[in-house]
């Protein structure tokens, strides 16, 4: 069954009961409800029943024109199941949520949603990775890990600290910002991920600090998920706050728009957690995503 008007909003309220850990799915739906804010996806989203559905699925309706990469990001607290899937050339975001977690398993191998046929990227909450592996090793696939995070929210926008912009340039980035933004991204693959930042530059908020000749210097992104993320300074404009300044900026625009604020942090980033605890996020220890990559081609 397919949802529309409001009924995505009612899912979105459904979602919101659930937060943190269904903050993928739940922002994803942020964003269909609210006006488009450059040149939207269009998205289909789907429910096995309705209202008291049990799996939910959020599906762009864009044709992918290149064969990449594909991450599929899952949260699951007890009980909980959110998964999504980006595939990086076109930087189109799919979205499924399973009410019981331990119906996991039985949900992606009856509803096909993981292609293990591409190169695959999956992101789980860290409990729940050896589900994949499993599946994976019945295909002779070997997995790596890439990345281990915190999943960091601010709940309370009163927490953030007074910080002092004066005499700072603040913009947004541009198309002409692609190249360099996606340079300077740890998880860059040349081209692969270039449409990945296009899409969210010309699509989704983001803010940067121009240096005297009005080239980036520091800058932040929005995901369609609402996670800000990227975040990065040159290192010959660092220890000047530059950082604070963008987080704030663009925490206080999402909190005005009702969007959550949240990102992810890597648990080797020990500088950037320490920033983001001063900044007034919180985390659940209990909790961790995690991203491997299987058939690595």
């Amino acid at each position: 069954m397919e949802l529309t008007g409001e009924q995505l909003k009612q899912a979105e309220i459904t979602l919101k009961r659930h937060l943190p850990q269904s903050l993928l799915l739940y922002g994803s739906l942020v964003q269909i409800n609210k006006t488009p804010l450059v040149q939207p996806i269009p998205v289909k989203v789907l429910v096995d029943k309705w209202p008291e559905f049990s799996v939910i699925v959020s599906i762009p309706q864009v044709k992918q024109l290149f064969k990449s990469p594909i991450c599929l990001s899952v949260c699951l607290p007890p009980l909980i199941c959110s998964i999504n899937g980006l595939y990086f050339l076109q930087g189109e975001e799919a979205y499924v949520y399973v009410k019981d977690a331990a119906n996991l398993e039985e949900t992606i191998r009856k509803h096909s949603f993981v292609d293990w046929t591409n190169n695959l990227i999956i992101g789980t909450d860290l409990h729940h990775i050896d589900i994949f592996r499993v599946m994976g090793s019945e295909k002779n696939l070997i997995s790596r890990r890439l990345s281990l995070c915190h999943m960091m929210i601010l709940e309370d926008i009163s927490h953030l600290p007074s910080i002092d912009s004066s005499g700072i340039s603040l913009s947004s980035l541009d198309e002409s910002h692609v190249a360099l933004v996606n340079q300077k991204w740890k998880f860059s693959e040349d081209n692969k991920t270039v449409e990945v930042i296009r899409n969210m530059i010309t699509r989704f908020p983001s803010l940067c600090i121009l240096d005297a000749e009005r080239k980036p210097v520091s800058w932040i992104l929005v995901y369609m998920t609402c996670a800000i993320g990227m975040l990065y300074t040159v290192p010959e404009h660092r220890g000047i706050g530059y950082a604070k300044v963008l987080i704030t900026a663009i925490a206080k625009w999402l909190h005005a728009e009702g969007y959550p604020v949240y990102c992810f942090i890597e648990e080797e980033n020990e500088n950037s957690y320490k920033l983001f605890k001063k900044m007034g996020f919180v985390d659940d220890p209990s909790f961790r995503m995690t991203w491997f990559r299987f058939n690595d081609v």
